[in-house]
């Protein structure tokens, strides 16, 4: 009787807190699983309602291709490089006084600027450094420096890459800074007890550990940049020089007879491309996990 009134207050408590998981499910099912299930049906749906692998067989053709290459391009390089700065960032915050004013205010700023994006990023970069854009006017004025005198390069993969790594560095500092920190200080100070140099703190001790957060984060920002659309959307009014833009072309202006579905079939190709990332993502964060435990 006694283990039988112990064991309802804990059904009790095991149903509450399932109840509590409910919003999220809620939300990862109508924003997550719904519309994969949208796309991955929809890739393989034919004009007649029937199962077709021509929209699948479409992503073969060369501009689709081209646009998949460009954009692993502009993730992979804009992914290189915030990860190489927020990594050096976030070395120097940690380097810095623990709990000062100067890492509150990076911290807060790096929260806000990783998340600014779209519209309001593609403006400010057109405003500062477009054709007509302040610092062109008065580098053109004053240095008689041209920055687009090899070609508007903006509005193409080079400046997709400068406005990309905009946001990437602050995403870098975020997720990076807490495998930082987990770098305890008495490693340094027994490696200099046992004679090592600092060269071989960092190749031998501190490189290995911080090695698979670092790949991972890189990784991280490598899916960040691949699905970013809205700032490209915004910046590039002409041609689809990547596959999201692709994908908008596809769902919003006149698609190609019989292939009303390549949408979604690019789509689910970015799909597979992400999770493979984010699988691999998973993976190095677990081995970080057992040394930051």
């Amino acid at each position: 009787m006694a283990s039988q009134a112990v064991a309802a207050p804990r059904r009790k408590l095991r149903g509450t807190a399932l109840l509590g998981t409910v919003p999220f499910f809620a939300y990862v099912t109508i924003f997550l699983v719904i519309p994969t299930l949208v796309v991955v049906i929809g890739a393989f749906a034919g004009d007649d309602g029937g199962v077709s692998f021509a929209n699948v067989k479409a992503l073969t053709n060369d501009y689709i291709l081209d646009a998949f290459g460009r954009s692993i391009v502009l993730s992979a390089v804009s992914a290189v490089i915030g990860a190489i700065g927020g990594a050096l960032l976030a070395y120097a915050l940690v380097t810095s006084k623990a709990g000062g004013v100067l890492r509150r205010v990076v911290t807060s700023a790096a929260g806000v600027l990783a998340q600014f994006g779209g519209v309001t990023l593609a403006f400010a970069f057109l405003a500062t450094i477009g054709l007509s854009g302040f610092v062109t006017v008065w580098l053109k004025d004053h240095l008689s420096i041209d920055l687009y005198a090899n070609g508007v390069w903006l509005f193409e993969l080079p400046g997709l890459i400068l406005i990309y790594t905009y946001f990437q560095i602050p995403l870098m500092l975020i997720v990076f800074l807490p495998a930082l920190d987990g770098i305890r200080p008495q490693w340094r100070e027994a490696c200099e007890s046992l004679g090592a140099t600092t060269w071989q703190y960092w190749t031998r001790v501190a490189g290995p550990l911080l090695a698979p957060a670092f790949l991972g984060s890189t990784l991280l920002l490598f899916a960040n940049a691949f699905s970013a659309y809205a700032t490209a959307a915004a910046l590039v009014s002409q041609g689809s020089p990547i596959i999201p833009l692709q994908i908008r072309g596809a769902l919003t202006s006149e698609v190609v007879l019989g292939q009303q579905n390549l949408g979604k079939a690019m789509a689910l190709g970015m799909v597979i491309v992400v999770a493979v990332v984010m699988g691999l993502y998973s993976l190095l964060e677990r081995r970080t996990a057992k040394w930051l435990g």
